[in-house]
């Protein structure tokens, strides 16, 4: 359905709040609108949004009869039929056919169309492999006992005819088939991830990771913060796949800045499983920048989705203390607005207020970010000749200098390191002492091992 023509967007308000999915607590009118942005990824026409109350969700169609004949009218006086329908909640098997044969019409639900998206902006190999297993597992649910070609077919060996496997049991069997060799694809990318992150982790560089809502300017702010050029756009699902680049810091250390998939409310249970091994970057990252946009009226609401999200990765309890909520787009709020979320963060020291699209407030964010990644070091105090030049020129490239004293016979550092930069010090430069004369407190916001 990739770059239909138009489409109309269908969103069923619950009444019931236990048959509401998760967040419809932003109001239906801001996930319609939701529905409609994701909507125009593939079908930049929108003919008709609308709401429709569902007092309880019918098994066979979701929609009341009334309903459906209702819409099925009004597509029969539009002046341009639609080409999709988009109905802006989880299907099942039995109500995706039943809506298409009632309203003649192509249906998709929210994961389809979540699907469709992916599907056309995924470029390189490990996206395609991840978004194909994604779609061929919803596909699988998908098949239901509905066309005659379903019918048993004849089989056997040589002369003997017996029953043999339906069409539903041979499509059933290839999608099976093709899923076993994607997800040994994946296991092949999963290894070979698994092998970068080793080779960081002897480096070792730190690893930062951008994640967020959908459209919360992650990517801007990627590119304001390593002079990358990914692409960032003013559209849903702009980045799908992970971009990785250098990130110097203040203190002179090099972090590596990862670039994620955005999230979104009711993200399909498929694609968090054929994207787990790029989401393991999250799971196994030193920091994490929750990107928030500010702006936003659902703010509040996406957070919680982008903490679900998280939880069902795996990532809460790593995450424990390693997340730095960055509240972006601040150059779209009111002068009174901005200030006072600048002054909270400032004061309370939960966060960083940035815009991307200015570059405001990326001081204060490579900061917090260098304060955090100290936190894990070790420090290290050293008394060293004049003639240890290379010592410490090492010392300033692989850690951050705390204190200096300059004495004329001595230099006298305190250095906070990685725990394996402090061992390698020792080994490569035996002969500076350590200072026992110093005060071995470590400042505030590192912590000694």
């Amino acid at each position: 359905m990739t770059a239909a023509g138009s489409a109309w967007v269908l969103h069923p308000e619950f009444r019931d709040e236990a048959a509401a999915p998760d967040g419809a607590a932003r109001g239906p009118e801001r996930r319609l609108d939701e529905a409609v942005a994701l909507t125009r990824a593939v079908a930049p026409e929108i003919g008709a949004a609308e709401i429709l109350p569902v007092r309880r969700a019918r098994p066979a169609t979701l929609f009341g009869s009334g309903q459906l004949a209702a819409v099925a009218e009004r597509l029969d006086d539009a002046a341009r039929r639609p080409d999709v329908i988009v109905v802006n909640a989880a299907l099942t098997a039995v109500q995706h056919r039943n809506l298409e044969r009632t309203l003649k019409v192509k249906a998709l639900d929210r994961t389809a169309l979540i699907l469709e998206i992916f599907g056309a902006r995924a470029r390189t190999r490990e996206g395609r492999l991840q978004v194909e297993l994604a779609a061929l597992s919803y596909q699988r649910s998908r098949l239901v006992r509905s066309w005659t070609h379903l019918e048993r077919q004849r089989g056997g060996l040589g002369f003997v005819g017996g029953p043999g496997e339906s069409q539903l049991e041979v499509d059933r069997r290839r999608i099976d088939e093709r899923i076993v060799r994607l997800k040994r694809g994946l296991e092949a990318v999963r290894r070979t991830r698994g092998m970068h992150r080793a080779a960081r982790r002897r480096v070792p560089y730190p690893v930062v990771v951008l994640v967020g809502y959908t459209n919360a300017g992650k990517s801007t702010l990627f590119n304001r913060l390593t002079g990358a050029g990914a692409v960032a756009e003013d559209r849903l699902f702009a980045t799908l796949d992970p971009t990785m680049r250098a990130l110097a810091l203040e203190s002179g250390r090099v972090a590596i800045l990862s670039d994620t998939v955005g999230f979104v409310s009711d993200l399909p249970t498929e694609l968090i499983a054929a994207f787990r091994a790029t989401l393991e970057e999250v799971v196994e990252a030193d920091l994490i920048l929750h990107v928030r946009d500010a702006a936003h009226p659902d703010s509040r609401a996406q957070n919680a989705d982008v903490q679900k999200t998280l939880a069902d990765l795996g990532a809460a309890a790593l995450a424990e203390g390693r997340i730095v909520e960055v509240c972006n787009k601040i150059d779209a709020l009111a002068p009174e607005t901005r200030a006072a979320l600048e002054r909270r963060a400032a004061g309370e020291n939960a966060g960083v207020a940035v815009s991307a699209l200015e570059g405001a407030g990326l001081g204060a964010l490579r900061r917090c970010i260098d304060r955090r990644l100290a936190g894990g070091r070790a420090i290290g105090e050293f008394a060293l000749r004049a003639a240890d030049g290379a010592a410490l020129a090492w010392l300033y490239r692989r850690g951050q200098v705390l204190d200096r004293a300059d004495d004329g016979e001595s230099i006298h550092v305190r250095v906070a390191l990685d725990p394996a930069d402090l061992a390698r010090f020792g080994t490569r430069f035996p002969a500076v002492r350590e200072d026992a004369s110093r005060n071995r407190r470590p400042p505030a916001g590192v912590s000694s091992p």
